[in-house]
């Protein structure tokens, strides 16, 4: 439905309909995502919003770029409060023009002297146009649209220029006479007696659209039972806005930090998405085929790491110090020096003490109820599609393992979907007592798996030593072509409620009974897996 179209169809519908205030693209998509039928472009918060006063401080072109920026937004219609018609009939006649070519619905003017003042400032000292002459604009546009159905809104100020009811009425139908669709009775009352008495007496000859701005405490109902078509909410978001952003501005002044803050405004993610950030990364896909998207890496770190007693009692592990700054900066340093940029970090336990800068951050909520594939999960939607296909690999590994950077080299090698790193010097962690993920695979390590193809079997904590071939050291590397494989993978375990606790390996294994090839890089040594303060002790000698 064309958008003029529909906004006729508000006016006539039947029914009280609403529509909301909007100032520029971005407010105006609130809008229509808030479940609004239309917007309403207002003069004031469209002056507002660039510091001027409501008095056509803004010129007309200004007030239609902004419409334009509003109008490729949304696909609702939107009303311009067209002031007085930015001068005379000439002047008007050429505004429905550049309307109507910028997709809008409709426009209101009012029968005042350009240029205006807002009806709420001493309203009851301010001249009204002549009547034959607001008369004759409203012929001049009519005549001008080349849209049956774009919309002319005549706004009567004879209440706030404290002119009464009968000039209200007087006004009102020459206006009708002259083409208008429908007709804005204004009041700077507290209470909507003005406008009902109009109502009585103009009965349905016309639309009657109303803005209860200063009758904000009259109940809906009340507009219902008049009979009114249209209620226009006519500047609450800009006014909202205003509070926030002087709150926010000064408590950022006040306390020279962000900490407060944070968790009280909107992320930057919705922004994005307000911008429609998503639209473009598809349309890159379609339209710039050879385009790269930089390989990325998962790091889950959303556990406490309780083995180290108190000093993971204020943060997690993966912020635990480590020669003068966290384990996470180290693990994060060794990818970039690896070529690796885009990091995506799953949160969980004290999540907001988990503050390297320059990492993409991901929260998992319930990470005392679920286990490593639902924060697995987390991260790979907030990838979406980017790393599926466009010759990209993904690597996923933990938060508490150090390691050389040589251990993404090898990663990077073969041109399998699925790669993992298998430390074949795994005897002493054995005798050692500590809880790994063992490997069994198609070969042994020996000097002839350089030029065999190693495949991994099964992982587990719970296999006999004389079938273990090495210890998985938590590296995951996944294929463009391997991301939605393991997208649909995950999406089966978690399906089972039950399941909401499986872990890295279980998803390994289950992609490995689907049939699917996972290639195994056998190594010795180079990284550290941090589990008790003797680890800790090592990790200050540990080489990157």
């Amino acid at each position: 439905m064309k958008k003029t179209t529909a906004f006729r169809g508000l006016l006539t519908s039947g029914e009280l309909e609403f529509i909301c205030e909007a100032h520029n693209g971005l407010s105006a998509k609130i809008v229509e995502e808030a479940g609004f039928k239309g917007i309403w472009g207002s003069g004031l918060t469209i002056s507002a919003q660039y510091g001027v006063r409501d008095n056509n401080e803004t010129s007309w072109t200004q007030v239609l770029e902004t419409l334009e920026f509003m109008s490729d937004a949304t696909s609702v219609p939107i009303m311009l409060d067209g002031d007085t018609g930015y001068g005379s009939f000439n002047n008007f006649r050429r505004l429905i023009h550049k309307l109507e070519q910028r997709g809008i619905a409709a426009v209101c003017i009012e029968d005042k002297i350009f240029p205006k003042t807002n009806s709420f400032i001493s309203g009851d000292t301010q001249p009204l146009a002549d009547i034959n002459e607001f008369r004759g604009k409203i012929k001049a546009g009519k005549d001008a649209q080349l849209d049956d159905d774009f919309s002319i809104v005549a706004r009567v100020e004879a209440f706030i220029a404290g002119w009464g009811l009968g000039e209200a009425l007087r006004r009102a139908e020459a206006y009708h006479g002259a083409g208008a669709d429908a007709i804005l009775i204004h009041s700077a009352l507290a209470v909507p007696d003005e406008v009902l008495a109009f109502k009585k007496e103009w009965a349905d000859r016309c639309p009657v659209v109303i803005v209860p701005t200063k009758y904000y405490a009259t109940a809906t109902e009340v507009f219902e039972d008049a009979g009114f078509s249209l209620v226009i909410w006519a500047n609450h978001l800009l006014r909202a806005s205003i509070t926030a952003m002087q709150r926010t501005a000064k408590q950022i002044h006040t306390e020279q930090n962000l900490l407060s803050i944070e968790d009280n405004v909107a992320g930057v993610d919705e922004v994005f998405r307000l911008q429609g950030a998503q639209e473009l990364k598809e349309a890159e896909k379609r339209y710039l085929p050879g385009a790269e998207i930089a390989p990325c890496a998962v790091i889950l770190a959303a556990s406490r790491g309780k083995e180290l007693g108190s000093l993971t009692e204020d943060k997690p592990k993966v912020m635990i110090d480590i020669r003068g700054k966290p384990l996470l900066a180290h693990i994060a340093e060794t990818y970039n020096l690896a070529g690796i940029k885009k990091l995506v970090v799953v949160r969980g336990y004290m999540k907001h003490a988990v503050d390297v800068p320059g990492l993409d951050y991901v929260d998992n909520d319930r990470h005392e109820s679920t286990g490593e594939l639902v924060s697995l999960k987390h991260a790979l939607d907030h990838l979406g599609d980017s790393h599926g296909g466009l010759g990209t690999d993904m690597v996923v590994s933990y938060g508490d393992v150090l390691f050389n950077k040589y251990i993404l080299t090898l990663l990077e090698e073969p041109g399998e979907d699925f790669v993992v790193t298998v430390d074949a010097d795994w005897v002493n962690s054995r005798n050692a007592g500590r809880e790994a993920d063992w490997a069994v695979c198609s070969h042994p390590n020996s000097r002839n798996t350089f030029s065999t193809n190693v495949s991994l079997k099964r992982l587990g904590d719970d296999i006999q030593e004389a079938n273990i071939h090495g210890e998985w050291m938590g590296f995951l590397k996944v294929s463009a072509k391997g991301f939605p494989i393991i997208k649909t993978a995950l999406d089966d375990l978690l399906s089972n409620p039950e399941q909401q606790q499986f872990k890295m390996p279980d998803l390994i294994n289950m992609l490995i009974e689907d049939g699917n090839t996972i290639r195994v890089i056998y190594t010795t040594g180079h990284w550290l897996d941090i589990d008790t303060v003797q680890d800790l002790v090592a990790a200050g000698n540990f080489n990157e």
